[in-house]
């Protein structure tokens, strides 16, 4: 771990909005906020929207920036980068956004039932492989369910043309009710103002691979807390490029 990595973490630990728990550190420590983040930590009675695998941040303060009514927490396990959007939060005194630090497969213990209002997923690491891994996969559904108001909002917007597939035939199988859905998020019409204006803000990573000529993609859809939910076992095309910091793809063409 470079010094830069390591002064980052340092200083992590003395921001307010910063919730570091690990899975070394949640097996001994509990968690006391869980059902409590509006009395303990914003102090309001506003909505609480989850930005899970927030990376470095940026959706989760251009979120709060647009909506000063709603409370923000950005969730990731990569503290490193995870520091440039709590520190901006904290030199803009934006006081609707926190940032957890942890594994997303245990986001279910930080959070009460119905706690949560949204779920955002922001170009999330696809998973080829691996379907359990996948942040809008049926294993991850129904932890979110745990938390989430009945018929919560969840949104992806992603880069990757295979997990875009996935999450759409997961909707489907399961008829989950389907609120927007585009394959080119900044070439359409269908998107409303209000979407777009959300919508709008945009990552480092997100500039990037627009400027390689990849188009955006969306989907908004709402997760009612009763029902079976069913994996699609359809085969998926696989993405023919390697997003950044992603693992190389497997030699596979198709996947589920």
């Amino acid at each position: 771990m470079g010094k830069g990595k390591l002064e980052k973490f340092a200083e992590m630990e003395t921001f307010k909005n910063v919730f570091q728990y690990p899975f070394s550190v949640l097996e001994n420590v509990p968690f006391d906020m869980k059902g409590h983040w509006c009395d303990d930590y914003f102090k309001n009675n506003h909505p609480i929207v989850l930005e899970l695998g927030c990376g470095k941040g940026e959706y989760t303060v251009g979120l709060a920036r647009l909506f000063p009514d709603v409370n923000f927490i950005g969730v990731d396990i990569k503290g490193a980068r995870m520091w440039t959007g709590a520190k901006q939060a904290l030199a803009e005194g934006l006081d609707n956004v926190a940032f957890l630090r942890t594994n997303i497969e245990m986001i279910d213990r930080f959070f009460a039932p119905d706690e949560v209002r949204e779920i955002w997923l922001t170009f999330s690491d696809p998973q080829m492989k691996n379907a359990r891994k996948r942040l809008s996969s049926t294993f991850f559904m129904n932890r979110y369910r745990r938390f989430l108001v009945d018929g919560g909002v969840v949104h992806l917007k992603t880069d990757s043309n295979f997990l875009f597939t996935y999450t759409s035939l997961m909707v489907e199988k399961n008829q989950l009710p389907l609120l927007q859905k585009t394959a080119a998020l900044y070439h359409t019409a269908e998107v409303d103002e209000a979407t777009r204006r959300i919508l709008s803000i945009q990552t480092y990573y997100e500039s990037m691979w627009m400027e390689r000529g990849l188009n955006i993609k969306y989907i908004k859809f709402r997760l009612p807390r009763e029902g079976q939910l069913e994996e699609p076992d359809v085969e998926i095309p696989l993405d023919d490029y390697r997003s950044y910091h992603r693992s190389k793809r497997s030699g596979k063409a198709t996947g589920k």
